[in-house]
Formats: C-alpha cells, sequence, structure tokens
C-alpha cells in the first residue's frame, strides 16, 4: 500500500504551491469584494465546517433567499435557524473559532468558499433583524472573514449536480423513519415518523 506521508511526497505528484498558476491563486480575498458579495447573497445554501476537541463537524445551513449575511467586507452573519438541536457547531465555535464555509447557488457552477474566525452573539437587536415571518434566530454566528475565494466548477460539473437526470428517486433510499427504527431497535421512528415530518416541518421551519 503506497501510503503518502509527507509533504514531498505528496507535491511530486501534484507540484509543489508555488507552482500553482495565478487563476487559481489570483482568486484568493481577504475580504468580501463587490463580486463575492452578489454570489453570497444569491446562495441559499451552505455548508458549515468547524472544529473542537471532540474533532470535526460539517453541518448544511439553508435560508429562504440568502443564507448568510453581508454585514461588511470583513463581516458575515450567519443565523441559527431551527433544528436538531444538537448544537454541535455551535459548541465548536465557543470552543474554536476556526470555521470554513462553502456556499451553493442551485444552477450556478461555482461554489464559494470562506475560511475565517467565528463568535456567536444573541443581542436582541442583532436578532430581530434577522427574523423570518417573525421569528427570530436564538443566535447569530458572526463570521471574520480570512480568505475568500470561488472554486472551479469541475466537481459540481461531473456530479451533474443541478441536472434533472441526475436526481435520485427519493424512494430508492432508505427514510429517516426507517435508520431511526433501525438505529433505536424500534424506540424511535418508524413509518409515523415519516408520515408527520412535513407537517412538523412546515410548523417549525424559523
Amino acid at each position: 500500500m503506497a501510503v503518502i506521508r509527507t509533504i514531498e511526497e505528496l507535491e511530486a505528484i501534484y507540484g509543489a504551491l508555488d507552482a500553482v498558476g495565478e487563476a487559481s491563486t489570483g482568486k484568493v480575498a481577504d475580504h468580501v469584494t463587490p463580486e463575492y458579495r452578489r454570489i453570497i447573497e444569491a446562495a441559499p445554501f451552505v455548508a458549515l465546517a468547524t472544529v473542537g476537541p471532540e474533532g470535526l463537524d460539517c453541518s448544511p445551513r439553508g435560508d429562504r433567499g440568502q443564507v448568510v449575511r453581508v454585514r461588511d467586507t470583513r463581516t458575515l452573519l450567519l443565523p441559527d435557524r431551527r433544528g436538531n438541536n444538537r448544537i454541535d457547531s455551535l459548541r465548536n465555535v465557543v470552543r474554536d473559532p476556526r470555521v470554513a464555509l462553502m456556499f451553493l447557488i442551485p444552477g450556478s457552477g461555482n461554489a464559494l468558499r470562506v475560511n475565517g474566525r467565528a463568535h456567536l452573539e444573541a443581542g436582541p437587536d442583532l436578532l430581530a433583524s434577522l427574523a423570518v415571518e417573525g421569528k427570530a434566530p436564538r443566535t447569530v454566528m458572526v463570521i471574520e472573514v480570512g480568505e475568500i475565494y470561488f472554486q472551479c466548477a469541475r466537481a459540481i460539473i461531473r456530479a451533474g449536480l443541478w441536472k434533472p437526470e441526475s436526481q435520485v428517486a427519493p424512494a430508492s433510499l432508505p427514510t429517516p423513519g426507517q435508520i431511526l427504527a433501525r438505529m433505536t431497535k424500534g424506540r424511535a421512528g418508524g413509518e409515523a415518523y415519516d408520515r408527520e415530518w412535513p407537517e412538523r416541518a412546515r410548523n417549525s421551519m424559523w
């Protein structure tokens, strides 16, 4: 088994960082440029990566319209909408401020990436300013941008992510109720869980 254990071994395959072309490095900024702001404001979905003592976590975040607000050229706001209440990402940020985000826009081949540091705020005025349908988030993640850049479209093109023919029939996959029933030996989940989920989601979206 040819395990790569050193940077030198890795660079022998891919080349050194200083050999990367300007198209890969010139796109990196330390603030939100006007072009990157337009992408953020169009993105309804972001994957949020955090790190804590227990390890790494990656959490999907979505919202009506834009999922992340731009406070200024160096600061982003991510409201915490209703979820499963595990607060894994929030626990991590309280203990380790490092975060990474990847924005996706349906129909667009490019992704946008942000690396930075974050903290949580719960001031009443800030929470109220981010309310949806009269329901404010309980906290807001305030993200200081360290670097921001777009990711080329190859991965999304290879995946055919937005093509209708790439969609997988939900009936071909195990349902959340089935997974829960199996994992808990029937104590949770089941057909009732799946049947009641749409109404439960409508009543607890925000």
